[in-house]
């Protein structure tokens, strides 16, 4: 049986994409972002708190789980990508440019890995594999705001 900590590991099995399993991933949770804004309104300041910090807890021990059985930063195991995404569009206006610019720029930052994010993804578990994306989102989202006041 499949088990929900697969399902939110690979974000819906998209970390079984072929070819670049981070980037469908990020794509996944990209979407859904996308969605939610069309059809809701704009979370608050507390809600995206409550949303980075929920999702991050749930990435870190949905990815340890997952590691144990596949091994260290799984490939399949995506959901780090989903949090680092929501860090990187996090407290931005959420528009259609907003969503496709921060998928580009946080997929960037996620291959490259600036400083701490490298040194980040040597923690143990979850934790090494959820932090360097959280770093790169944060990355991402000074990124985004910089291009927000240079337009």
């Amino acid at each position: 049986m499949i088990s929900l900590n697969r399902i939110i590991a690979t974000l819906f099995f998209s970390g079984y994409a072929p070819i670049a399993p981070g980037t469908a991933g990020t794509a996944v949770v990209a979407v859904i972002y996308w969605l939610y804004f069309v059809f809701a309104e704009p979370l608050s300041d507390i809600a995206w708190l409550a949303l980075l910090v929920g999702s991050f807890f749930v990435a870190v021990y949905t990815a340890d789980k997952m590691a144990r059985e596949w091994g260290k930063d799984p490939g399949r195991v995506v959901v780090d990508e989903g949090v680092g995404f929501l860090v990187t569009v996090a407290f931005l206006p959420p528009t259609s440019w907003t969503i496709i610019v921060a998928f580009f720029v946080f997929r960037l930052l996620d291959i490259i890995k600036p400083t701490p994010a490298r040194q980040l993804e040597a923690l143990p578990g979850g934790w090494g594999i959820v932090l360097d994306d959280v770093m790169a989102g944060i990355y991402g989202n000074l990124v985004m705001r910089l291009l927000f006041y240079a337009i």
